[in-house]
């Protein structure tokens, strides 16, 4: 748990069994911060907001459009996004990720947000020429799932409110998102009892709630922040892929 004091106060144990402090005490300037949680199960959104659904030209829909990503495509703040040898336009999108904290099936609506754990910025890196073809037949899975394609961090924090959040990402320093959680189509305690009707959902899945409207291309050299003020920011550099000698032309 980090504390205003710029150090970090170990937990007794892991997050998902109580936040209980051992009493010892690191400096957060001699840490390199990881993805909060390691290579989970993450759950995507899409078109969670009107104005997303506007820009690309999707209808409204009338239940959530979910995919999954790969517990691969993690990485944490500082880490670099790899730029596919074979991408053509990859895009940005940035979101808030919720962090189940327990063991949720059939969870009713009211009571969802007590099965959360706490909250963190994500970067839902996205393949669309890719995702375009594979949505022509009615899957996606990778256009999204590129290992680096799930940037999260860079912190859990607990005690948030979902409904009121505003997710600020900019391409090198240049604001391009700036939408707030208040616009979600299904708010994080519709999308928990939404989910937990199909699937059990465990400790330290990841729900990535959707982007809002404003995403677009990166490239190489391209730096991406997705801040939420209540928890940080989120930075990554983008990196082209480098192929094994027996890919190379």
């Amino acid at each position: 748990m980090v504390q205003c004091d710029g150090t970090i106060a170990r937990l007794a144990a892991s997050p998902f069994e109580g936040l209980r402090p051992s009493g010892e005490l690191d400096l957060v300037s001699d840490l390199r911060i990881l993805a909060p949680v390691d290579q989970p199960r993450i759950f995507g959104l899409g078109y969670n907001y009107k104005a997303h659904s506007n820009e690309v030209g999707k209808p409204v829909p009338d239940l959530p459009v979910l995919f999954m990503k790969p517990g691969t495509a993690v990485i944490g703040p500082d880490e670099s996004i790899v730029y596919p040898s074979d991408g053509e336009i990859i895009h940005f999108e940035g979101e808030l990720c919720v962090v189940m904290g327990k063991v949720a099936r059939h969870v009713p609506e009211v009571q969802a947000l007590d099965y959360v754990l706490g909250y963190t910025c994500g970067n839902d890196v996205s393949d669309r020429v890719l995702q375009r073809r594979e949505s022509a037949f009615g899957c996606l899975f990778a256009g999204k799932g590129y290992d680096t394609f799930a940037p999260l961090g860079p912190a859990i924090v607990t005690g948030l409110d979902p409904s009121n959040l505003q997710i600020i990402t900019r391409l090198n320093g240049e604001v391009r998102q700036n939408g707030n959680t208040r616009d979600l189509l299904f708010p994080v305690p519709y999308l928990i009892a939404y989910l937990s009707r199909f699937v059990t959902l465990l400790p330290g899945d990841v729900i990535m709630t959707g982007t809002p409207a404003g995403v677009g291309p990166i490239q190489v050299g391209d730096t991406i922040e997705v801040e939420i003020p209540a928890i940080g920011v989120l930075r990554n550099s983008v990196v082209a892929e480098a192929l094994p000698r027996d890919r190379r032309d």
